[in-house]
């Protein structure tokens, strides 16, 4: 910390803090609206005889809410315990068949259904949950969300300094594409944020922090469940300690609230950190769109492919899109080289932008199986009517002649079945530039 610039910007954050918070105004429209919804949700439930009761979670009931373009507001529906965890979401949607303020409750699929409600610039999303009196009992992670608003207020007034802490967090990692718990991000969610924060007491010692990682795996355990570091990775299910990072959930023991953080995001927010550290100014807090910095960089170099699938937009959609870019990638490099490539997901259009910068690959000579293998040189001359013998062992010559395009209407008509399987409905090479 011994940087001279980033003393001097210590000033310009207490303004970059400011900057990012809701105004007072702003907040009490958001929080207004929120009321007059769950008090429109808790007549119904009255209505309909069921036993459940409403509280608002997320960063809308920590404050710890930055500004955006759009806000997702959680409320929950805690029902009691009479109620089937099975059934609790089939309940909710039976209320939510009338519209709310005049607009209507889209069911969304996940692990347990929920329903979206779109308000201006805001995005309603009520959830079921199940009411529990222990963290165990928890049916599914969203019956945790309860416990973990109840937390992170009571550290809250205990030092209400981290809540701009949190903001300024929040909008670093999101304006590094690096927020979001998505299978496609693969990213910090807004909750371990918040628990980060209250572990690090600031936004200037995590990104210290970060920035000075080596590759090993940072642990964490505030609330001290484990005797050590030891434990907790002999302990705890393989599949939650593969990450880069371990913070065990505070109200529950056994989960990795950074389970779905992987490896290339960590890098890729601890590169960030170091160059901001190294020279920090406001542009690390502004959220760019990198594909159109690309496209204005490299122009008509940058190829873009947009790709749509039949699936649910969000989470399902996005990691649909991204597992598919993956295999879309290794099927290019047979043909090009690769210099660029990125994935750009568009929750609003439920679409992906691919794009890339390519080169051509110089011919190249493949080799196939011995002339002894019998029958691996017989399939191989059949696939291969081009081939030649050298020193008994079978090769072809492979020309790398094809555009993108003329690869993209080969790719189109061999991976018929691979598109049709992934729910992939649209493929198309498109120009973006103006």
């Amino acid at each position: 910390m011994n940087n001279p610039k980033l003393k001097n910007f210590k000033r310009e954050l207490d303004n970059q803090k400011k900057l990012i918070s809701l105004n007072s105004f702003d907040f009490k429209k958001i929080d207004e609206l929120t009321k007059i919804l769950c008090k429109d949700l808790k007549n119904r439930l009255k209505k309909n005889a069921i036993n459940a009761e409403i509280f608002i979670g997320g960063s809308l009931a920590k404050k710890t809410i930055i500004k955006k373009e759009k806000y997702d507001i959680d409320v929950f529906v805690r029902f009691d315990k009479i109620y089937s965890d099975k059934k609790i979401s089939m309940i909710l949607g039976k209320i939510l068949k009338k519209k709310i303020l005049e607009k209507k409750a889209e069911k969304i699929h996940g692990s347990r259904d929920y329903y979206q409600l779109k308000i201006d610039s805001l995005i309603f999303e009520i959830i079921p949950v199940l009411k529990i009196n222990n963290p165990n009992q928890a049916k599914n992670i969203t019956d945790l969300s309860y416990f973990h608003v109840n937390y992170l207020l009571k550290k809250i007034r205990r030092n209400k300094r981290l809540v701009k802490e949190i903001q300024i967090t929040k909008a670093f990692i999101d304006s590094q594409g690096c927020y979001g718990a998505e299978s496609y991000i693969q990213g910090f969610s807004g909750y371990a944020i918040e628990l980060l924060i209250c572990h690090y007491k600031s936004f200037l010692k995590f990104m210290k922090k970060i920035s000075e990682n080596k590759g090993e795996k940072i642990i964490i355990d505030d609330e001290r469940f484990y005797k050590n570091k030891k434990q907790i990775l002999e302990e705890l299910n393989e599949s939650k300690i593969n990450g880069p990072m371990i913070l065990i959930d505070p109200t529950f023991k056994e989960r990795n609230a950074l389970a779905g953080l992987n490896t290339n995001t960590f890098e890729k927010l601890k590169k960030q950190a170091k160059l901001f550290l190294r020279n920090p100014n406001k542009n690390y807090f502004i959220k760019k769109d990198k594909l159109n910095q690309t496209l204005k960089k490299y122009k008509e170099k940058l190829k873009v492919i947009i790709v749509k699938t039949n699936k649910q937009k969000g989470d399902i959609a996005g990691t649909k899109l991204k597992k598919f870019f993956r295999i879309f990638i290794l099927e290019l490099k047979k043909e090009f080289k690769i210099e660029l490539s990125g994935f750009k997901y568009d929750e609003r259009k439920n679409l992906a932008y691919y794009y890339f910068i390519l080169k051509k690959k110089n011919s190249e000579i493949i080799r196939g199986p011995p002339l002894n293998k019998k029958r691996n040189f017989e399939k191989f001359k059949q696939i291969h009517p081009d081939f030649f013998v050298k020193k008994n062992n079978s090769y072809r010559k492979i020309i790398h002649e094809k555009n993108l395009k003329e690869f993209l209407k080969s790719f189109l008509k061999k991976q018929k079945i691979l598109i049709k399987n992934m729910d992939i409905k649209k493929i198309k090479l498109v120009n973006l530039i103006n």
